[in-house]
Protein backbone atom coordinates (compact mmCIF):
# COMPACT_ATOMS: atom_id res chain seq x y z
CA UNK A 1 0.00 0.00 0.00
CA UNK A 2 1.40 3.27 -0.67
CA UNK A 3 1.21 6.31 1.48
CA UNK A 4 -1.09 9.13 -0.14
CA UNK A 5 0.69 13.05 1.05
CA UNK A 6 -1.80 15.35 1.09
CA UNK A 7 -1.01 18.59 -1.84
CA UNK A 8 -1.42 21.18 0.46
CA UNK A 9 1.02 20.10 3.01
CA UNK A 10 2.66 21.61 5.39
CA UNK A 11 0.42 24.41 5.89
CA UNK A 12 1.91 27.94 8.08
CA UNK A 13 0.51 28.64 10.66
CA UNK A 14 -1.81 31.57 9.40
CA UNK A 15 -2.91 28.95 6.84
CA UNK A 16 -3.80 26.09 9.39
CA UNK A 17 -5.90 28.94 10.88
CA UNK A 18 -7.42 29.28 8.15
CA UNK A 19 -8.10 26.05 6.94
CA UNK A 20 -9.00 25.01 10.70
CA UNK A 21 -11.54 27.66 10.73
CA UNK A 22 -13.57 26.85 7.29
CA UNK A 23 -13.24 22.86 8.07
CA UNK A 24 -15.43 23.20 11.21
CA UNK A 25 -17.74 26.30 10.75
CA UNK A 26 -17.84 26.28 6.99
CA UNK A 27 -19.02 27.83 4.49
CA UNK A 28 -17.65 31.29 5.64
CA UNK A 29 -17.55 34.24 3.72
CA UNK A 30 -14.13 36.40 3.58
CA UNK A 31 -15.78 39.00 5.70
CA UNK A 32 -16.67 36.52 8.35
CA UNK A 33 -13.55 34.45 8.43
CA UNK A 34 -11.42 37.38 8.55
CA UNK A 35 -13.56 38.73 11.43
CA UNK A 36 -13.08 35.56 13.11
CA UNK A 37 -9.70 35.30 12.90
CA UNK A 38 -9.25 39.41 13.20
CA UNK A 39 -7.52 39.41 9.97
CA UNK A 40 -6.76 42.31 7.61
CA UNK A 41 -8.66 41.20 4.30
CA UNK A 42 -5.13 41.55 2.84
CA UNK A 43 -4.07 39.59 5.06
CA UNK A 44 -6.52 37.02 4.03
CA UNK A 45 -6.21 36.92 0.48
CA UNK A 46 -2.39 35.75 1.41
CA UNK A 47 -2.94 32.96 2.91
CA UNK A 48 -6.27 31.85 1.03
CA UNK A 49 -4.49 31.97 -2.02
CA UNK A 50 -2.16 28.98 -1.77
CA UNK A 51 -4.99 26.76 -0.07
CA UNK A 52 -7.22 27.57 -2.79
CA UNK A 53 -4.19 26.30 -5.49
CA UNK A 54 -3.87 23.40 -3.64
CA UNK A 55 -7.14 22.47 -3.30
CA UNK A 56 -8.17 22.51 0.11
CA UNK A 57 -10.41 25.40 -0.06
CA UNK A 58 -12.66 25.96 -2.99
CA UNK A 59 -15.03 28.87 -3.43
CA UNK A 60 -18.57 27.86 -3.40
CA UNK A 61 -21.91 29.46 -4.69
CA UNK A 62 -23.49 31.80 -2.73
CA UNK A 63 -26.75 29.89 -3.29
CA UNK A 64 -24.94 27.19 -1.52
CA UNK A 65 -24.14 28.56 1.76
CA UNK A 66 -26.09 29.13 4.67
CA UNK A 67 -28.57 31.63 4.85
CA UNK A 68 -26.48 33.64 7.38
CA UNK A 69 -23.29 33.60 5.04
CA UNK A 70 -25.30 35.17 2.12
CA UNK A 71 -26.26 38.58 4.14
CA UNK A 72 -24.58 41.28 3.11
CA UNK A 73 -22.61 41.97 -0.06
CA UNK A 74 -22.27 39.44 -2.87
CA UNK A 75 -19.61 37.01 -2.10
CA UNK A 76 -18.23 33.35 -3.25
CA UNK A 77 -18.01 31.71 0.12
CA UNK A 78 -15.04 29.57 1.06
CA UNK A 79 -15.46 25.56 2.23
CA UNK A 80 -13.56 22.44 1.87
CA UNK A 81 -13.93 20.15 -0.84
CA UNK A 82 -15.47 17.18 2.00
CA UNK A 83 -15.04 14.60 -0.54
CA UNK A 84 -11.55 15.47 -1.85
CA UNK A 85 -9.76 12.89 1.08
CA UNK A 86 -10.51 10.39 2.80
CA UNK A 87 -9.41 8.70 5.80
CA UNK A 88 -9.42 5.54 8.21
CA UNK A 89 -10.47 5.26 12.03
CA UNK A 90 -10.52 2.15 14.37
CA UNK A 91 -12.01 1.53 17.78
CA UNK A 92 -10.09 -1.59 19.11
CA UNK A 93 -12.56 -3.42 21.77
CA UNK A 94 -11.55 -6.55 23.77
CA UNK A 95 -12.99 -9.02 21.23
CA UNK A 96 -13.64 -6.38 18.21
CA UNK A 97 -12.42 -4.00 15.73
CA UNK A 98 -14.51 -2.16 14.36
CA UNK A 99 -13.51 0.76 11.61
CA UNK A 100 -14.72 3.56 9.23
CA UNK A 101 -13.80 5.73 6.79
CA UNK A 102 -14.84 9.49 6.67
CA UNK A 103 -14.67 12.46 5.05
CA UNK A 104 -12.60 15.14 5.38
CA UNK A 105 -15.65 16.31 7.45
CA UNK A 106 -15.54 13.38 9.32
CA UNK A 107 -19.10 12.11 7.66
CA UNK A 108 -18.83 8.49 7.75
CA UNK A 109 -19.17 6.39 4.29
CA UNK A 110 -18.14 3.24 4.85
CA UNK A 111 -18.24 0.37 8.04
CA UNK A 112 -16.01 -2.91 8.34
CA UNK A 113 -15.76 -4.87 11.74
CA UNK A 114 -13.95 -7.60 12.42
CA UNK A 115 -13.57 -10.20 15.28
CA UNK A 116 -10.28 -9.83 17.40
CA UNK A 117 -9.21 -13.45 17.73
CA UNK A 118 -6.10 -12.25 19.80
CA UNK A 119 -4.02 -9.33 21.94
CA UNK A 120 -0.45 -10.22 20.54
CA UNK A 121 -0.15 -6.50 19.34
CA UNK A 122 1.62 -8.24 15.93
CA UNK A 123 -1.97 -10.14 15.49
CA UNK A 124 -4.02 -6.76 16.03
CA UNK A 125 -1.59 -4.65 13.77
CA UNK A 126 -2.05 -7.47 11.49
CA UNK A 127 -6.07 -7.31 11.78
CA UNK A 128 -5.96 -3.43 11.28
CA UNK A 129 -3.70 -3.83 7.98
CA UNK A 130 -5.87 -6.47 6.28
CA UNK A 131 -9.21 -3.93 7.36
CA UNK A 132 -7.48 -0.98 5.91
CA UNK A 133 -6.75 -2.84 2.75
CA UNK A 134 -10.42 -3.78 2.45
CA UNK A 135 -11.55 -0.18 2.89
CA UNK A 136 -8.70 1.13 0.28
CA UNK A 137 -10.45 -1.28 -2.01
CA UNK A 138 -13.64 0.67 -1.81
CA UNK A 139 -12.09 4.48 -0.77
CA UNK A 140 -8.84 4.63 -2.68
CA UNK A 141 -6.05 6.84 -1.71
CA UNK A 142 -7.15 6.98 2.53
CA UNK A 143 -4.50 10.09 3.83
CA UNK A 144 -4.15 8.66 6.91
CA UNK A 145 -5.26 6.12 9.79
CA UNK A 146 -6.87 7.41 13.07
CA UNK A 147 -6.82 4.11 15.86
CA UNK A 148 -8.47 4.65 19.55
CA UNK A 149 -7.74 2.62 22.24
CA UNK A 150 -8.67 2.16 26.08
CA UNK A 151 -5.77 3.03 27.83
CA UNK A 152 -3.03 5.58 28.12
CA UNK A 153 -1.17 6.53 24.77
CA UNK A 154 1.65 8.48 24.65
CA UNK A 155 3.27 10.59 22.43
CA UNK A 156 -0.16 9.60 19.63
CA UNK A 157 2.04 6.77 18.69
CA UNK A 158 2.66 4.03 22.08
CA UNK A 159 0.30 2.47 23.65
CA UNK A 160 1.71 2.71 27.41
CA UNK A 161 -0.93 1.15 29.44
CA UNK A 162 -4.59 -0.52 28.60
CA UNK A 163 -6.51 -3.04 30.48
CA UNK A 164 -8.51 -4.53 28.17
CA UNK A 165 -5.41 -5.28 25.79
CA UNK A 166 -3.64 -6.19 28.79
CA UNK A 167 -0.84 -4.17 27.26
CA UNK A 168 2.51 -2.05 28.35
CA UNK A 169 4.72 -0.27 25.99
CA UNK A 170 3.47 -0.86 22.82
CA UNK A 171 4.35 1.12 19.51
CA UNK A 172 0.87 0.45 17.94
CA UNK A 173 1.25 3.44 15.85
CA UNK A 174 4.86 1.74 13.78
CA UNK A 175 3.36 -1.48 13.32
CA UNK A 176 0.19 -0.47 11.78
CA UNK A 177 2.46 2.31 9.68
CA UNK A 178 4.89 -0.72 8.63
CA UNK A 179 2.15 -3.10 7.58
CA UNK A 180 0.45 -0.53 5.45
CA UNK A 181 2.65 2.55 4.27
CA UNK A 182 0.38 5.25 5.49
CA UNK A 183 1.04 7.58 8.21
CA UNK A 184 -0.69 6.37 11.80
CA UNK A 185 -2.25 8.33 14.82
CA UNK A 186 -2.93 6.36 17.93
CA UNK A 187 -4.88 8.15 21.31
CA UNK A 188 -6.85 7.08 23.90
CA UNK A 189 -10.87 6.19 22.57
CA UNK A 190 -12.46 9.10 25.17
CA UNK A 191 -9.78 12.00 24.14
CA UNK A 192 -10.72 10.96 20.32
CA UNK A 193 -14.63 11.00 21.00
CA UNK A 194 -13.92 14.74 22.86
CA UNK A 195 -12.11 15.98 19.53
CA UNK A 196 -14.54 14.52 16.90
CA UNK A 197 -17.31 16.19 19.06
CA UNK A 198 -15.37 19.36 19.85
CA UNK A 199 -15.03 19.74 15.87
CA UNK A 200 -18.28 18.42 14.50
CA UNK A 201 -20.38 17.41 17.10
CA UNK A 202 -22.64 18.12 20.10
CA UNK A 203 -19.63 20.87 21.32
CA UNK A 204 -19.42 22.17 17.85
CA UNK A 205 -18.87 26.35 18.76
CA UNK A 206 -18.64 25.79 22.45
CA UNK A 207 -16.48 27.62 24.53
CA UNK A 208 -17.14 24.85 27.87
CA UNK A 209 -17.64 21.50 27.01
CA UNK A 210 -17.96 18.41 28.75
CA UNK A 211 -18.04 14.56 27.58
CA UNK A 212 -18.96 11.94 29.92
CA UNK A 213 -19.20 8.17 28.80
CA UNK A 214 -20.45 5.14 30.49
CA UNK A 215 -20.06 1.28 29.26
CA UNK A 216 -16.77 -0.46 29.87
CA UNK A 217 -15.71 2.05 32.39
CA UNK A 218 -15.82 5.81 32.90
CA UNK A 219 -14.89 7.93 30.39
CA UNK A 220 -14.88 11.92 31.04
CA UNK A 221 -13.05 14.88 28.67
CA UNK A 222 -13.18 18.62 29.53
CA UNK A 223 -13.61 21.33 26.51
CA UNK A 224 -12.42 24.86 27.70
CA UNK A 225 -11.85 27.97 25.58
CA UNK A 226 -12.96 25.18 22.28
CA UNK A 227 -9.67 23.06 22.99
CA UNK A 228 -9.86 19.90 24.65
CA UNK A 229 -7.68 19.58 28.27
CA UNK A 230 -5.06 16.61 28.25
CA UNK A 231 -4.41 15.13 31.68
CA UNK A 232 -2.18 12.82 32.69
CA UNK A 233 -4.47 10.37 34.71
CA UNK A 234 -6.19 10.06 30.90
CA UNK A 235 -8.16 6.88 30.70
CA UNK A 236 -6.34 5.45 33.77
CA UNK A 237 -9.55 4.20 36.10
CA UNK A 238 -10.22 7.37 37.57
CA UNK A 239 -13.64 6.12 37.69
CA UNK A 240 -13.14 3.65 40.26
CA UNK A 241 -11.21 6.77 42.43
CA UNK A 242 -14.10 8.88 41.81
CA UNK A 243 -16.10 7.98 44.75
CA UNK A 244 -20.06 9.22 45.03
CA UNK A 245 -21.10 7.12 47.69
CA UNK A 246 -19.02 5.83 50.52
CA UNK A 247 -21.01 3.07 51.36
CA UNK A 248 -22.51 1.84 47.95
CA UNK A 249 -22.16 -1.29 46.95
CA UNK A 250 -18.79 -2.91 46.05
CA UNK A 251 -17.79 -3.19 42.48
CA UNK A 252 -15.69 -6.20 40.46
CA UNK A 253 -12.13 -4.34 41.55
CA UNK A 254 -13.40 -4.50 45.04
CA UNK A 255 -13.86 -0.42 45.53
CA UNK A 256 -16.60 0.89 47.03
CA UNK A 257 -19.35 3.31 45.36
CA UNK A 258 -17.08 4.36 42.96
CA UNK A 259 -18.63 5.69 39.61
CA UNK A 260 -17.18 2.64 37.90
CA UNK A 261 -18.82 -0.04 40.22
CA UNK A 262 -21.93 2.05 40.41
CA UNK A 263 -22.31 3.20 36.76
CA UNK A 264 -20.18 1.04 34.50
CA UNK A 265 -21.77 -1.82 32.59
CA UNK A 266 -19.77 -4.60 34.09
CA UNK A 267 -20.21 -2.72 37.93
CA UNK A 268 -23.97 -3.36 37.21
CA UNK A 269 -23.38 -6.83 35.74
CA UNK A 270 -21.46 -7.86 39.10
CA UNK A 271 -24.20 -6.29 41.29
CA UNK A 272 -26.84 -8.59 39.68
CA UNK A 273 -24.46 -11.64 39.59
CA UNK A 274 -23.83 -11.37 43.26
CA UNK A 275 -27.09 -11.08 44.45
CA UNK A 276 -28.87 -12.91 42.09
CA UNK A 277 -26.29 -15.60 40.77
CA UNK A 278 -27.46 -14.96 37.00
CA UNK A 279 -24.82 -13.09 34.15
CA UNK A 280 -27.44 -11.07 33.16
CA UNK A 281 -26.76 -8.81 30.00
CA UNK A 282 -27.11 -4.96 31.02
CA UNK A 283 -30.14 -4.74 28.19
CA UNK A 284 -31.42 -7.62 29.95
CA UNK A 285 -31.23 -6.01 33.37
CA UNK A 286 -32.20 -2.41 31.87
CA UNK A 287 -35.57 -4.02 30.11
CA UNK A 288 -35.99 -6.20 33.66
CA UNK A 289 -35.82 -2.48 35.60
CA UNK A 290 -38.29 -0.98 33.14
CA UNK A 291 -41.06 -3.72 34.14
CA UNK A 292 -40.64 -2.94 37.32
CA UNK A 293 -38.34 -5.85 38.63
CA UNK A 294 -37.49 -5.44 41.98
CA UNK A 295 -33.54 -6.52 41.76
CA UNK A 296 -33.04 -4.58 38.63
CA UNK A 297 -35.07 -1.49 39.78
CA UNK A 298 -33.04 -1.13 42.73
CA UNK A 299 -29.65 -1.67 40.76
CA UNK A 300 -30.40 0.51 37.92
CA UNK A 301 -32.04 3.21 40.54
CA UNK A 302 -29.07 3.54 42.22
CA UNK A 303 -26.82 3.69 39.12
CA UNK A 304 -29.64 6.68 37.99
CA UNK A 305 -28.64 8.52 40.93
CA UNK A 306 -25.04 8.14 40.84
CA UNK A 307 -25.11 9.79 37.36
CA UNK A 308 -27.42 12.60 38.31
CA UNK A 309 -24.51 13.37 41.20
CA UNK A 310 -21.60 12.92 39.01
CA UNK A 311 -23.67 15.25 36.00
CA UNK A 312 -24.31 17.62 38.95
CA UNK A 313 -20.88 17.79 40.24
CA UNK A 314 -19.51 18.30 37.20
CA UNK A 315 -21.58 21.45 36.34
CA UNK A 316 -20.73 22.91 39.74
CA UNK A 317 -17.21 22.90 39.18
CA UNK A 318 -16.72 23.07 35.44
CA UNK A 319 -19.76 25.29 34.51
CA UNK A 320 -19.95 23.61 31.15
CA UNK A 321 -22.78 25.05 28.76
CA UNK A 322 -23.31 21.33 27.44
CA UNK A 323 -22.77 17.98 28.75
CA UNK A 324 -22.85 15.39 26.52
CA UNK A 325 -23.42 11.44 27.90
CA UNK A 326 -22.33 9.09 25.49
CA UNK A 327 -21.25 5.78 25.26
CA UNK A 328 -22.84 2.04 24.98
CA UNK A 329 -24.56 2.26 28.59
CA UNK A 330 -26.58 5.51 27.92
CA UNK A 331 -29.48 3.14 27.27
CA UNK A 332 -29.83 3.95 31.60
CA UNK A 333 -31.53 7.45 30.64
CA UNK A 334 -34.28 5.51 28.58
CA UNK A 335 -35.01 3.45 31.97
CA UNK A 336 -34.05 6.06 34.67
CA UNK A 337 -33.61 9.55 32.54
CA UNK A 338 -36.28 11.28 35.07
CA UNK A 339 -33.93 10.10 38.10
CA UNK A 340 -31.39 11.28 36.99
CA UNK A 341 -32.67 15.11 36.48
CA UNK A 342 -33.91 14.92 39.26
CA UNK A 343 -30.78 13.70 41.29
CA UNK A 344 -28.88 16.51 39.07
CA UNK A 345 -31.62 19.14 40.24
CA UNK A 346 -31.39 18.10 44.32
CA UNK A 347 -27.11 18.85 43.28
CA UNK A 348 -27.73 21.66 42.32
CA UNK A 349 -28.56 25.61 43.73
CA UNK A 350 -31.86 26.60 42.92
CA UNK A 351 -31.33 29.29 40.95
CA UNK A 352 -28.44 27.91 39.45
CA UNK A 353 -28.80 27.47 35.54
CA UNK A 354 -30.33 24.04 33.83
CA UNK A 355 -27.40 21.94 32.95
CA UNK A 356 -27.63 21.53 29.04
CA UNK A 357 -27.36 17.73 29.41
CA UNK A 358 -27.64 15.79 25.70
CA UNK A 359 -27.70 12.04 25.59
CA UNK A 360 -25.91 10.65 22.41
CA UNK A 361 -27.06 7.20 21.35
CA UNK A 362 -23.96 5.72 19.63
CA UNK A 363 -21.85 2.51 18.93
CA UNK A 364 -18.08 1.86 18.52
CA UNK A 365 -18.39 3.46 15.18
CA UNK A 366 -18.62 6.57 16.43
CA UNK A 367 -15.63 6.00 18.76
CA UNK A 368 -13.88 4.83 15.51
CA UNK A 369 -14.94 8.25 13.84
CA UNK A 370 -13.38 9.95 17.03
CA UNK A 371 -9.64 7.80 15.66
CA UNK A 372 -10.35 9.31 11.55
CA UNK A 373 -10.57 12.81 13.29
CA UNK A 374 -7.65 12.46 14.88
CA UNK A 375 -6.15 11.63 11.60
CA UNK A 376 -7.85 14.83 10.13
CA UNK A 377 -6.65 17.05 13.08
CA UNK A 378 -2.90 15.48 13.23
CA UNK A 379 -1.95 14.30 9.67
CA UNK A 380 -3.80 16.61 7.23
CA UNK A 381 -3.74 20.22 9.10
CA UNK A 382 -0.39 19.13 11.21
CA UNK A 383 -2.35 20.28 14.52
CA UNK A 384 -2.43 19.04 17.80
CA UNK A 385 -4.94 20.83 18.82
CA UNK A 386 -4.14 20.40 22.57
Amino acid sequence: MTTVAASWLPLSPGERCVAIEVLVHGPLSRTELARRLSLSQGSLTRLTKPLIESGLLVEVPEADAPAEVRQGRPSQPLDVVAESRSFIGFKITEDKVYGVVTTLRSDIVARLDRPLTGHDPAVVAGLLAEMTAELAARHPAPAGIGIGVGGLVRERAVVGESPFLRWRDVPLAELVRERTGLPVVVENDVAALVEAETWFGAGRGLDRFVVLTIGAGIGYGLVLGGRRVPYAEEDRGFGRHWIIDPSGPLGPDGRRGSATSLLSIPGIRYQIRAATGEDATYEAILDRAAAGEPMASTVIGEAARALGTLVAQIANFAMPQKILLAGEGVGLMDVAGDTVRETIGAHRHPLAAPVGLETKVSDFHDWARGAAVLAIQVLVLGTERT
